[in-house]
């Protein structure tokens, strides 16, 4: 018997009095977010939610999302985490696809929450604030007596959460993680980066996204540290957040380095209490690295996963044992090799480019009733990631793009991370992203879409032969378009699909 529930039982019982969760506002103790999931998992059990069925969780970074996800677990049923920004029809295909059975909102999402879960025909919907006759509150399910119950028996491979990929490729499949996958993919790296019950966490990375969910929301409960909850990501805020509760580690995507370094008050904050740093979801450029470790004195510890991965599988174990600008190496228990397109395993070197595949405990069970999909995804009992990177000869991996983002000019292999970094070399630039546009004579065109930093100016001509000087012919942005700001997903990353539609659209 595992039930994941166990890492915040034995936390609340080590450190009671403890700071579990920080928010604007006050704070909560493990022992409160103790008895308050176990008043939940009570009334989640009253209303018939029996282990292994799915109850969805669609909450920003709240209190009240942690108090649901483990009073989920605790009751045997399965977290199914949804971005409260989906409109109804992206919250019914999340419903039906997961056959969850319930669903806790909040009022800011509860019209299109309550018209999705009509549609997918899910009545037992609760709402966090105020949300009209329409939908249960929320304190209906911590009405019942709240006592130290028994964790739901559960094992090891059960599945623990459903987790919805971003959909940037395409539908958003459903991967399957189970308790102990979970579990592991938490105590492993939070060793690794030494993590101790004294460590205050930035958590503005949200909690619905397997990078929150698993490597800070299971890290901290596990080692019994606090997390500084965040909202919505808002480079103010964040550094509200970091001088208010002493933060100790910042963890982020790459979009969010860039925009706290470049906030215009960033002076008049103290952010002496950061130790270190860590980096996932995306490649972070060299220039945006240096400029943050010696701004802030902290060294960032980058790593690399999927949502299929329950997030991390490889990462840079340590201030002393780190290569920059790498995503590092795999974790214990997880293997990884560069593969070219007839599945063979590369050599190490720059030169060997090819598509990362991993195995291990971390990989996910499947995509959840899409066995067709899995096999595809799981294919030699490898994870195919579609990631493209190497491997150098001490064993450290680097990621050079997406696979499906791979730009092909004229016949030559173009990737459009290295572009962007000679883009984010520039000094003006803020955000970047390259992409490949449909071209009748060369099959692909080179286009990037930026934004500048505060204050500064830059055209577009410029931008173009200032790429033109630093890199061969064929790289180089044919065309540069400046904005005043770059969309980005419901993670912080640059939603560079959206913006590569919009533009060939126009062509």
């Amino acid at each position: 018997m595992f039930n994941l529930a166990i890492i915040l039982r034995e936390s609340a019982d080590a450190f009671p009095e403890h700071s579990a969760i920080y928010f604007d506002g006050g704070r909560m103790t493990y022992g409160e977010l103790d008895a308050g999931s176990d008043a939940v998992a009570e009334g989640l059990t009253a209303i018939g939610i029996r282990p292994g069925e799915k109850v969805a969780l669609q909450l920003p970074n709240i209190p009240q999302f942690v108090v649901a996800y483990f009073g989920i677990l605790k009751a045997g049923g399965v977290v199914v985490p949804l971005n409260p920004l989906f409109k109804a029809r992206e919250v019914a295909y999340c419903l039906r696809h997961s056959t969850a059975r319930a669903l806790i909102t909040w009022a800011g999402a509860a019209t299109e929450a309550a018209k999705g879960a009509a549609d997918a025909g899910v009545d037992a919907v609760y709402a966090v604030g105020p949300a009209g006759d329409s939908l249960k509150p929320f304190p209906e399910l911590l009405k019942h007596a709240p006592h130290r119950r028994p964790l739901a028996a559960r094992e090891g491979v059960d599945t623990a959460a459903i987790v919805f990929t971003s959909g940037t490729t395409g539908t958003p499949r459903a991967a399957e993680l189970t308790h102990m996958q979970l579990y592991m993919n938490a105590d492993i790296p939070g060793r690794l980066f030494n993590v101790h019950p004294d460590d205050v966490v930035l958590t503005a990375l949200p909690l619905f996204h397997v990078f929150g969910l698993s490597s800070i929301l299971n890290i901290c409960i596990r080692f019994g540290c606090a997390m500084s909850l965040v909202p919505r990501f808002d480079p103010a805020a964040v550094l509200t957040a970091v001088q208010r509760d002493r933060v100790t580690i910042f963890e982020g995507v790459p979009t969010m380095f860039v925009a706290v370094l470049d906030y215009p008050d960033l002076d008049r904050f103290d952010t002496s209490s950061l130790r270190i740093a860590i980096s996932g979801g995306s490649a972070i450029a060299a220039h945006v690295l240096d400029a943050f470790e010696a701004r802030f004195d902290v060294v960032i510890l980058e790593g690399y996963g999927l949502t299929e991965t329950a997030s991390t599988t490889t990462f840079n174990t340590g201030v002393d044992n780190r290569r920059a600008y790498s995503v590092g190496k795999p974790i214990w228990g997880v293997e990884v090799q560069i593969w070219d397109d007839e599945g063979h395993c590369l050599p190490s070197g720059h030169e060997h480019i090819g598509e990362l595949v991993t195995r291990g405990f971390h990989v996910m069970k499947g995509y959840f009733e899409q066995p067709e999909a899995t096999a595809k995804a799981l294919a030699g009992g490898w994870l195919h990631t579609g990631d493209l990177g190497y491997m150098d000869e001490d064993g450290f991996f680097f990621i050079v793009d997406r696979k499906k983002e791979l730009i092909i000019r004229g016949g030559y292999n173009v990737y459009p991370r290295e572009v962007e970094e000679v883009l984010y070399s520039h000094p003006a630039v803020a955000d970047a992203a390259v992409f490949g546009v449909p071209d009748a004579r060369l099959g692909e065109e080179i286009t990037a879409v930026v934004s500048l930093k505060p204050g500064a100016s830059a055209e577009p001509q410029e931008l173009v032969m200032y790429c033109r000087d630093r890199m061969a012919s064929y790289k180089y942005p044919r065309t540069v378009e400046i904005r005043d700001e770059l969309p980005k997903t419901s993670t912080g990353k640059i939603a560079k699909l959206e913006l590569k539609y919009e533009i060939a659209g126009r062509r």
